[in-house]
């Protein structure tokens, strides 16, 4: 199910023709009821198409179908049929078929053009709602009393109204907390704040949200009060407010025990999951942190050279308002990359190759000096070496342990030259000697050839010559070497 619902967003991704997708959806979430086929889609879409909306090509009608055919696999739309008069049977299969948009696609591209409308600035928080909640609590608490006296149909219409009212505020108001933070923590944790953004944002910390935080503290206490209060009659409260609709029904907000739950979790702690409030107060306070610390960033003298936000949002300026050719031209010249000429065959491809767009390939990722100063030289200064002798000392001992152990080992070899055959070796002897062995057996390219290689230090020498088989003894085994003669020399 949750898959399934996932898949309603594909249509704002999709790969190829999303323009398209997008255009045919606010189409059918123009009006209510929408009830299209597909030759009234693709007039719809001729007049986009002349407007540049969409690409060249997408009011056809076999494009048309196949796009609306890719939005119902999605979910997005629902498929029908209607009985039509037509002159054709073309004009009748076209006309018969009928698309209807799906309750949570409406939801889908609400949000979306919701999104799209939204500023990149701050979104003022509606702190004007908090009076009008703790209002609207109490009046719920006496609507309450006057229906469960009398149960009627106006009674029972009025405690719905406040009801609604009261969380569709609440709704409001935790939207606009949620976005006006989002915003602030995005802005003042950036590695680079120039001197009249800091000015704002001082301003903004120092005098805006102390006055949302000193309304959001005022209230509270009233608000959680009465809400405590409406807690034991809240059944009393839910059974009032029934549903007359059988089945499987999204109620509005307030008629469920998890509704209220919510409402009172944003305004009273509980043990081990502090309210929403406490967490806008934390929330503050790392704000007003941060900001601190970029202030100190930015008037001391080890801070950070001057950005390349600006440059880098103008250059993003004139990429979202150019046409497809500028903007690859924009690219070439802003980067210094060309499209490939493959003047050889083309290698294998982990993930894209030619015909993928830049723009559609893999996001490399770029270091904050890179991003911020344009500089790819290693900062900060080398560490210190620290004088430890005791451990200056331990490691000469061992040094001069391993030098002595290869001297017994080289002066073992030495002795046992004239008899190597008949000598058995200890395991650190046998190691030194197929230390040498590899490297004369490295110089010889057939097996006829002859190679030697020698101990710079003691000058111990291994010679290795084509010959019959040769049994070496040792205390680890037996080394036998087939068609060569190995012999010993100082």
């Amino acid at each position: 199910m949750e898959h399934k619902r996932l898949k309603l967003y594909a249509y704002l991704d999709a790969r190829d023709h999303q323009r398209t997708y997008l255009a045919i959806m606010r189409l059918f979430t123009s009006t209510l009821l929408a009830d299209l086929s597909a030759g009234e889609v693709a007039g719809a879409l001729a007049g986009a198409e002349r407007e540049g909306r969409v690409e060249q090509g997408e009011s056809r009608i076999e494009n048309v179908i196949t796009r609306l055919k890719q939005l119902v696999e999605w979910g997005n739309l629902v498929q029908g049929r209607r009985e039509v008069v037509a002159a054709s049977i073309a004009e009748f299969q076209h006309g018969s078929v009928r698309y209807q948009v799906s309750k949570l696609a409406v939801r889908v591209q609400r949000d979306v053009d919701e999104l799209l409308r939204a500023p990149e600035g701050a979104r003022e928080v509606a702190r004007e709602l908090l009076p009008a909640i703790e209002r609207g609590l109490s009046e719920l608490g006496g609507s309450l009393s006057v229906a469960l006296l009398n149960e009627g149909e106006r009674t029972r219409e009025l405690l719905a109204e406040r009801v609604t009212t009261l969380f569709l505020q609440h709704a409001e108001l935790a939207a606009t907390v949620r976005d006006f933070y989002a915003y602030l923590g995005q802005v003042v944790t950036r590695n680079h704040l120039a001197p009249d953004e800091i000015a704002g944002f001082r301003n903004l910390l120092v005098e805006y949200i102390q006055r949302v935080v000193e309304d959001v503290l005022k209230y509270t206490p009233a608000i959680a009060e009465t809400l405590a209060a409406l807690t034991r009659a809240r059944p009393e409260l839910l059974r009032l407010l029934g549903t007359e609709l059988a089945g499987d029904v999204e109620r509005a907000r307030g008629r469920s025990e998890h509704d209220w739950q919510d409402l009172t979790d944003w305004f009273v702690d509980r043990p081990g999951r502090p309210s929403q409030v406490t967490a806008l107060r934390e929330a503050t306070a790392r704000a007003i942190g941060s900001l601190l610390a970029s202030v100190k960033r930015a008037t001391s003298g080890g801070g950070l050279l001057p950005g390349r936000r600006a440059e880098l949002l103008k250059l993003a300026k004139w990429f979202d308002s150019g046409t497809r050719e500028e903007a690859h031209e924009l690219y070439a010249a802003a980067f210094g990359l060309y499209s490939a000429r493959h003047l050889s065959p083309a290698p294998d491809h982990d993930s894209d190759n030619e015909r993928t767009a830049w723009r559609d390939g893999p996001v490399h990722d770029v270091t904050v000096s890179v991003r911020s100063r344009g500089d790819r030289g290693a900062r900060g200064r080398t560490s210190r070496i620290l004088d430890d002798p005791m451990t200056e000392q331990s490691l000469l001992a061992e040094a001069r342990e391993a030098d002595e152990r290869r001297a017994a080992h080289v002066t073992e070899l030495t002795r046992a030259a004239k008899d190597l055959h008949g000598t058995t070796l200890s395991h650190g002897a046998l190691e030194v000697l197929c230390e040498l062995l590899t490297l004369a057996m490295a110089q010889r390219d057939t097996p006829q050839d002859s190679g030697e290689a020698s101990d710079p230090v003691r000058g111990l020498k291994v010679t290795v010559s084509h010959g019959t088989t040769t049994k070496i003894q040792s205390a680890a085994g037996t080394l036998t070497l087939h068609d060569a003669t190995l012999a010993l020399s100082e």
